[in-house]
């Protein structure tokens, strides 16, 4: 949840506020943020409707890109570098493939955050202005969403069956390091696939 607060753009020492109180005065709205909370904690709300109507679609859009910016500029930089650190004991070719397997890999997440960016967010902007886009909808980005997460899950386990030299404190932080990041991973992509994509869906339809 501290992620979370600092994707809301909520700094911290809140002293004894309440939420509604950190909220006001951070100028997120409150409902919009218990439902996040409530939907990553417990997976609350998965199914609800209209919620292009009750949550702050700005908001959201906000959240998602302050994603972006936490796992392509700090995340997956930090593990890089945290990685090929513990990597220095193998043999040459084993580190030479393990680098390359990582650096498509954050090739891939950047692509594909980078679409949302450029084309995804840009389209539900103007359609929270009253423009739909004629050539676009949101059904061509949930088609081609996929899930980014997975391929962390394979270096994973490469580096569980596979990594050859003797294990240390390095190797195992980067594990850990790994598997936190692929929960943090599927979080974000369940927040656009169960929150975002259908908000804009509903959005979609009071303009047919």
């Amino acid at each position: 949840m501290l992620l979370l607060i600092f994707r809301f753009e909520i700094p911290l020492g809140v002293g004894e506020k309440t939420i509604r109180e950190i909220c006001e005065e951070n100028d997120v709205d409150e409902k919009t943020f218990l439902f996040i909370v409530n939907f990553l904690l417990y997976r609350e709300g998965k199914s609800a409707s209209n919620l292009h109507r009750s949550l702050s679609m700005p908001l959201i859009i906000r959240y998602l890109q302050n994603s972006h910016n936490y796992f392509l500029d700090y995340r997956l930089p930090t593990i890089r570098l945290n990685l090929f650190s513990a990597i220095e004991g193998c043999p040459p070719d084993v580190t030479y493939a393990i680098r390359r397997f990582y650096d498509e890999y954050v090739e891939e997440v950047n692509k594909h955050m980078q679409y949302e960016n450029k084309y995804v967010f840009p389209y539900v902007e103007k359609l929270l202005e009253g423009e739909k886009d004629s050539k676009y909808s949101i059904e061509i980005f949930r088609r081609r969403h996929d899930q980014v997460e997975l391929k962390m899950m394979e270096l994973k386990n490469i580096l569980i069956k596979y990594y050859p030299a003797q294990s240390g404190y390095k190797l195992n932080t980067v594990l850990h390091d790994i598997f936190s990041c692929e929960e943090e991973l599927k979080d974000h992509n369940d927040v656009e696939d169960f929150i975002f994509t259908p908000a804009i869906i509903e959005l979609e339809k009071e303009f047919m």
